[in-house]
């Protein structure tokens, strides 16, 4: 709910964020009490529970108590400081307990809604590309290095473009058979989105790894991968756990290309431990 909050209308938008504020609460209101609660009304609370991917709000009544239940449950034994956020003035304990705290949940939430079809189809076409190329920009970009570099290890082709001129430069090569990768949390990255279209009009596969399912940068994705973040604070910006949810995503992608390409995967691997092991060694 978060992650697709600011990409609902206003209206619908309103429903989302009370929902994702308080699920315990919301469970508790019929659809007009909901409705009354957020300023809206119960068309609004309906369409709300559809674009959420349930089929009434009735079925997302039940999630958000199931939800608070669990919640409950796992809060009745965890101590108060991980549920709150970092305030300036927190000691170090606090803030490594509220921060494993946050990553964790992080990985839950994006584990948890990974589509596993989408992932699939994502692995075979990066297995058996001819090329792939990697477009990210600020954290994205540190995310997209590492897609390269693990897939360059098992001996596939892969560029990671930071430079916005040089990834369309790059895209305008692509062909199919060649895979596209886009990497924008908010799905509005202008210097993600402008490659990603170009790949995409020269008929390479595309993928999106993004947070927003609905932004601009799926309309010109053949596969989306959806990732999670906690909540944005002043001391906790945006870029840090998205960027905790991506790589996760990041290598659940590289361990099913190198099951699926195991036979060259190995040797390449060995290969490139080989060559750098005598960097590692003490002089």
């Amino acid at each position: 709910m978060r992650s697709l909050g600011p990409s609902l209308p206003r209206s619908v938008q309103a429903v989302a964020d009370a929902v994702a504020a308080d699920p315990a609460t919301c469970a508790r209101l019929t659809v007009s009490a909901l409705a009354e609660h957020t300023g809206t009304s119960e068309a609004t609370v309906v369409r709300t529970a559809r674009l959420l991917g349930y089929p009434g709000y009735r079925d997302l009544r039940l999630a958000l108590a199931a939800l608070a239940a669990l919640a409950a449950q796992q809060e009745s034994g965890a101590a108060p400081a991980i549920t709150v956020d970092i305030a300036v003035d927190d000691p170090l304990a606090d803030v490594v307990a509220k921060l494993a705290h946050e990553e964790a949940q992080t990985l839950t939430d994006t584990a948890a809604a990974l589509d596993l079809t989408q992932l699939a189809a994502a692995v075979t076409a990066l297995a058996t590309a001819r090329r792939i190329d990697i477009y990210g920009v600020g954290a994205s970009a540190l995310v997209g290095q590492d897609l390269a570099q693990k897939l360059l290890r098992i001996g596939l082709v892969a560029h990671a473009h930071s430079d916005p001129h040089l990834a369309v430069t790059g895209a305008v090569q692509l062909r199919p058979g060649d895979v596209a990768v886009a990497i924008t949390h908010s799905g509005t990255t202008g210097d993600v989105i402008e490659p990603l279209r170009v790949a995409f009009g020269r008929g390479a596969t595309t993928l999106a790894l993004t947070g927003r399912p609905n932004s601009p940068v799926t309309r010109h994705a053949d596969l989306v991968l959806a990732t999670s973040a906690a909540r944005e604070t002043q001391l906790r910006p945006a870029a840090m756990s998205s960027r905790t949810s991506q790589l996760l995503v990041v290598d659940c992608l590289f361990v099913g290309i190198a099951q699926r390409t195991y036979d060259t995967a190995a040797p390449a691997l060995a290969a490139s431990y080989e060559a750098l092991a005598h960097r590692h060694r003490p002089r």
